[in-house]
């Protein structure tokens, strides 16, 4: 929980000024619920949008960074969008508007409506759900993440994952970010520290609401915010042992995103690939029961996977890293030391893995590509140019300091050239000898930090034929 930002009376003289041309349309609505219009009156109309895309904020502050990525993603980069904030309490001093203000500043915005709903019914006001069905994006501002929890089971839940499905997104900072996972730590009976949380992973301040928000490749996932400024990692760390010992996350393990605030922002895209911005965030993974998880007792747990992510590094939430973590415990309710700081596990390519991946078509784009990421090191990835224009994409990690190199034997039947792509389509490195048959080999380092995701892209040059290329993959 945490207080709304405030944009402080001068800056918010400023932004007034500012925004003379602008329309502010404000209106008590229907019981508790207040309405508060920035920009145009009306909404914009159009039949497809290309999301969805999130934002998961530190603190309750929009960072400008991601969020004009989620405006330009879903609008494809053309036209303009519609945005609710939607928060629990009115700011105490300052603007009335602060995550508008900012918002209704980025590029390609065309209204932004901030609604306090003070009551749970309000979750139900006609208005407010209006405005939010028509809206691309909806934000949840700071404040008190049990009060948005009373909304589960009301209109407004149905509304905002309306938005997501047709391709709009949603996103907050603080108790907003803490709403937008599967399995959300409430806060309804108060605050708990990390201390309070490992001497007893079932204190009454640890309580959970579930069932509410479920995002597209997000699942079993654990929301928390302010994460390194207030120690926020023991109790990351209690409420997955909790979620995994009481069944709360399907499949046995529970994962835990806590971000930093001071700028800190996860965006998650359409295809579960999540981008770092401003400040650290670290990805917790509990894949097994507690050694020791009950009422009035300290936790015991070994082996929490942790990775690292500082800004601009990347994190593929569709298919999760098996590599790049390092490890922490806690032992009768004390951590190991060095929570927020490790040196990545390298060596740990066979998990989950196996030796070789053939194609499967289509696999002839980076959305369509090959599983190759708990490939065995060295493993083999093998495939065939069935036409001129044939192209076989592979989907591999690499941990922060890990060289990956590929060899790959080509057949005589045609010319085949090999791409190492980043996350986005980028080419990093390439190998295009010329001639069929001839061989091709390149390797890549990644110096940044944390685990990141690439791409393998093998190309017909010329020729074609059923005949295999066989290329093998050294991660050291």
């Amino acid at each position: 929980m945490t207080h709304r930002s405030l944009t402080p009376p001068a800056a918010a003289a400023v932004v007034l000024t500012a925004m003379a041309s602008v329309l502010v349309a404000h209106q008590p609505a229907q019981a508790a619920a207040d309405r508060i219009r920035l920009g145009s009156a009306s909404d914009v109309s159009r039949s497809m949008w290309n999301g969805p895309a999130f934002t998961m904020n530190g603190a309750g502050g929009i960072v400008t960074a991601s969020m004009s990525r989620a405006v330009d993603e879903i609008r494809g980069g053309t036209g303009s969008l519609d945005v609710v904030v939607l928060a629990g309490s009115a700011p105490t001093s300052g603007s009335r508007t602060p995550e508008c203000d900012t918002i209704t500043g980025l590029p390609g915005v065309n209204s932004c409506t901030t609604w306090t709903l003070t009551t749970a019914g309000d979750g139900d006001n006609s208005q407010m759900n209006t405005d939010v069905r028509n809206a691309e994006f909806v934000y949840f501002a700071g404040g008190d993440q049990c009060r948005y929890a009373a909304w589960k089971g009301t209109a407004l839940e149905t509304s905002v994952e309306a938005v997501v499905a047709k391709g709009g997104g949603s996103g907050g900072g603080s108790a907003g970010h803490h709403i937008n996972s599967p399995i959300v730590y409430d806060a309804c009976n108060g605050s708990v520290t990390s201390a309070e949380a490992l001497a007893n992973p079932y204190d009454r301040y640890v309580s959970f609401t579930t069932g509410m928000f479920t995002w597209a490749n997000y699942g079993a996932v654990i929301n928390d915010s302010h994460f390194v400024t207030r120690d926020r990692m023991g109790r990351t760390m209690s409420f997955l042992a909790r979620a995994v010992k009481d069944g709360l996350a399907p499949g046995g393990s529970a994962w835990g995103v806590g971000v930093e605030e001071g700028g800190g922002s996860l965006f998650l895209d359409r295809n579960g690939m999540a981008t770092q911005y401003g400040k650290d965030a670290y990805v917790v993974l509990a894949d097994h029961q507690p050694e020791q998880a009950v009422d009035r007792k300290p936790l015991t747990y070994s082996g929490f996977k942790i990775w690292r992510l500082t800004p601009g590094s990347t994190f593929d939430f569709r298919n999760r890293p098996t590599c790049g973590y390092y490890l922490r415990s806690v032992t009768n309710g004390v951590t190991d030391a060095n929570l927020y700081n490790g040196t990545p596990v390298t060596d740990c390519g066979t998990q989950g893995g196996g030796s070789t991946v053939a194609e499967s078509e289509p696999n002839d784009t980076r959305d369509t590509a090959d599983d190759a990421t708990a490939l065995a090191s060295p493993g083999t990835l093998t495939g065939s140019m069935k036409s001129t224009s044939d192209r076989d994409y592979f989907k591999v990690s690499a941990a922060a300091g890990q060289t990956v190199s590929v060899n790959c034997a080509v057949p005589t039947a045609y010319d085949a050239d090999v791409y190492w792509l980043d996350a986005n389509g980028g080419t990093l490195t390439r190998s295009v000898n010329d001639g069929a048959g001839t061989d091709e080999s390149l390797s890549f380092t990644r110096t940044a930090s944390g685990t990141g995701t690439y791409y393998l892209d093998v190309e017909a040059y010329s020729g074609s034929g059923t005949a295999a290329y066989s290329c093998t993959l050294t991660r050291s």
